[in-house]
C-alpha cells in the first residue's frame, strides 16, 4: 500500500476525522495541563524563556504531526497509536488493509 494510492471511502473519512480530532484534543489537553502546572511554578525569568522555548518546540512538533492529508493518515495514525494518543479500536471501520498497516507501523 503506497501512501499516494490509498483510497478512502466516505465512511472511512468520517471515522478518520473523528479519530484524528480525538487524538488532537487529547494531546493538546495534556499539553495545557502540563503548561499550567509549569507556569504556576515559575520563579525566575530564565524559567519563562525555557517555557517559551519548550512551547515553540512542541508547537512545531504538533503542527508537523497532525497532517490530515489522506495520503498521510495511515502514517499519522500509526504514530498517534505508538505515542498513546489513539487506540487501534478507535479506528474500527477502516479497511482491514489500512488497520493492518497502522498496527504494523505503530510497532516500529
Amino acid at each position: 500500500m503506497q501512501a499516494t494510492s490509498i483510497e478512502w471511502t466516505e465512511i472511512e473519512k468520517t471515522i478518520a476525522r473523528k479519530a484524528f480530532d480525538k487524538a488532537y484534543a487529547r494531546e493538546t489537553s495534556a499539553l495545557i495541563e502540563e503548561i499550567s502546572s509549569q507556569a504556576g511554578a515559575i520563579k525566575q525569568l530564565e524559567q519563562i524563556w525555557n517555557l517559551h522555548d519548550y512551547l515553540s518546540a512542541r508547537r512545531h512538533e504538533i503542527d508537523g504531526k497532525y497532517d490530515y492529508r489522506y495520503s498521510m493518515l495511515v502514517f499519522v495514525f500509526a504514530r498517534l497509536v505508538q505515542e498513546g494518543w489513539l487506540q487501534l479500536e478507535e479506528l474500527e471501520g477502516l479497511a482491514t488493509d489500512k488497520l493492518k498497516k497502522i498496527a504494523a507501523l505503530s510497532r516500529m
